[in-house]
């Protein structure tokens, strides 16, 4: 293989890699909490070395260097459900696992038969002693109020913690909306919460239709070339056996 068709293998192996990530946003636009991903691509140079040439000229291959998270806020919407939280601005809940502390956006909480606040997985909902949320039996006026501050008829029970980081795309997804991350966690000083309200995705999709299109056609464009090479490859070297007959 040619030195063309390396350079088409990458970028044909780059466009499949932020193919596979818009696919996934498209698939999570209705995900609450959910943020969108962009693929970062580089040039990797490499100097091609000839007999005419021992320095050679650059060659520029295409190399996956990771995805950058859009983490701006997605749309707020109305559910009315006393446990459904949406946090405004900066900010992650934080849940409790058998791995550890996770961070996440999707504020859709429950109650378990225990009457502990959990989120979808079942991980309880932290406070901001890092205690979890528990109900007494019988309580149903739930309130959580703009600064966390969760109350029932019989008073105040606690403070939701939220945290934030220096560098939110360090945080890796592991599953079920949740992120863990070896950075240390500092607490939102004012945080700003809606109760009743859910965080939707902040994946647009007509914009992702409109990249996955764009993707498809550099696609088919790198492969023509391709095409296109071996073309020219197994006429030149048809030509060449003929000559030495």
């Amino acid at each position: 293989m040619e030195t063309t068709q390396y350079i088409a293998t990458s970028r044909q192996a780059g466009l499949w890699r932020q193919l596979e990530v818009v696919a996934n946003n498209m698939a999570n636009a209705n995900t609450p909490g959910y943020k969108a991903e962009e693929v970062m691509f580089k040039d990797y140079l490499v100097r091609s070395q000839t007999e005419q040439s021992k320095v050679g000229r650059p060659l520029a291959y295409v190399q996956d260097v990771g995805t950058m998270r859009d983490t701006r806020e997605g749309p707020l919407s109305t559910t009315g459900a006393p446990l459904d939280v949406a946090l405004h601005g900066d900010g992650y809940f934080v849940v409790d696992t058998p791995s550890g502390p996770r961070y996440t956006r999707e504020g859709h909480f429950r109650l378990d038969e225990t009457g502990m606040m959990v989120n979808g997985a079942g991980y309880p909902v932290m406070q901001k002693n890092m205690q979890p949320v528990i109900f007494a039996p019988g309580e149903k006026n739930i309130t959580i109020a703009g600064d966390g501050t969760v109350s029932t008829e019989n008073g105040s029970i606690g403070k939701l913690r939220v945290v934030q980081f220096d560098n939110e795309q360090q945080l890796q997804k592991v599953g079920e909306g949740t992120y863990r991350t070896d950075q240390e966690p500092t607490d939102v000083a004012r945080p700003l919460l809606e109760q009743g309200m859910l965080e939707g995705s902040n994946v647009q999709p007509v914009i992702e239709m409109t990249k996955m299109m764009t993707i498809l056609r550099n696609y088919e464009g790198v492969q023509k070339m391709v095409d296109g090479e071996n073309d020219r490859i197994s006429k030149a070297m048809l030509t060449l056996s003929r000559a030495q007959t």
